[in-house]
């Protein structure tokens, strides 16, 4: 609080004005678009990572009884959500103590490290490109890498169907729904960039112990949870989107209303249907996770084959709607502005 007293009132007028939230946002999607994540940075998910893994592993340790361990996932949840936005929030201020134009430019870099839309697209491309050489064992190491079933035997097809559904599953959670939180930090008090690394720290949790299978069904039980109910609103919001810039809207919702109910998650199944549909294929199927098969529903209709060309479009249709939802928000904020 002694850091509000002293800064003088424009470094912290800048971070909370519409037209600057709408700049950061804009500046920070080209970041991602153009960058990423620099190879060998430091990164917010990785600090959130280490917390999230020293926390678990010392209360698996130590606690045996699933109450305990319930109560445990609570605070490991609470704690990490509040200490990343309160992380967010003060590198914000300290920043902008220093300089206004520093406090932006540290509420630009933030913002682009909670979006993953590049690092999804560079993944895609990394298994594509041996696939696309023949190199079937090669597409198999890299694809191992960003998913959890075994892929030691997967045929060209199956490989195809991992990547699309990888695309289209963290294409909410890893770029729509840190946009929708974005801009809506941009209007309260704690600014756009802490309320996108809440979420951010909510998604990571959710990742590393959000499971139902032992040791993280107990521990992760409220991570789980919390961020389904966090990204409800910004996956329904995005389903939509789809449906609208796919060109068929009522067939891409007609789907979602009958298939995005079959998956256990309450909103990965929404957003791999909605993809499904709008590209006219089909995914999920008989998957092996540590050499046990489990059946995955089937989302969408098998009009066509998922091919490399499918994947590249997923990719393009989370850009068009990650621009589009932005173009929306700079509109409103100049609105803002111009009122």
């Amino acid at each position: 609080m002694l850091l509000l007293v002293i800064m003088p009132q424009f470094s912290l007028s800048l971070l909370f004005d519409p037209s600057w939230c709408a700049a950061s946002l804009g500046l920070a999607a080209l970041l991602d678009y153009g960058l990423g994540d620099p190879w060998g940075w430091l990164h917010p998910v990785q600090v959130m990572g280490q917390y999230i893994q020293r926390y678990s592993q010392f209360c698996l340790k130590r606690l045996s009884r699933p109450l305990l361990l319930k109560i445990a996932g609570v605070g490991l949840a609470l704690t990490t959500v509040g200490l990343s936005t309160l992380a967010g929030w003060l590198t914000l201020l300290a920043a902008s103590y220093l300089h206004p134009a520093l406090g932006w430019m540290a509420e630009v870099v933030l913002l682009a490290s909670c979006f993953a839309g590049r690092s999804l697209r560079d993944a895609a491309t990394a298994v594509l490109q041996p696939l696309a050489a023949g190199d079937l064992q090669g597409a198999r190491t890299l694809l191992s890498r960003y998913v959890g079933r075994d892929t030691a035997e997967l045929p060209a097809t199956e490989i195809l169907r991992a990547v699309l559904e990888t695309v289209t599953e963290n294409a909410t959670d890893g770029v729509m729904a840190p946009l929708f939180y974005a801009s809506l930090g941009s209007i309260l008090p704690l600014g756009a960039a802490p309320v996108a690394l809440a979420y951010k720290a909510a998604s990571t949790l959710d990742s590393m112990v959000g499971y139902r299978d032992a040791p993280y069904a107990n521990l992760g039980w409220f991570s789980a949870r919390l961020e389904d109910h966090l990204t409800w609103l910004p996956c329904r919001l995005h389903v939509l989107t789809l449906a609208l810039i796919s060109g068929q809207p009522r067939r891409v919702l007609r789907l979602c209303a009958r298939d995005g109910h079959k998956d256990s998650s309450p909103n990965s199944g929404w957003s791999e249907t909605a993809y499904a549909a709008a590209l006219g294929v089909q995914v999920g199927g008989m998957n092996r996770y540590r050499g046990l098969l489990k059946q995955k529903p089937l989302l969408g209709d098998p009009i066509q084959p998922i091919t490399p060309d499918t994947v590249l479009a997923a990719t393009r249709l989370t850009r068009h709607c990650f621009l589009l939802w932005l173009s929306l928000f700079a509109l409103v904020s100049a609105n803002a502005v111009l009122h």
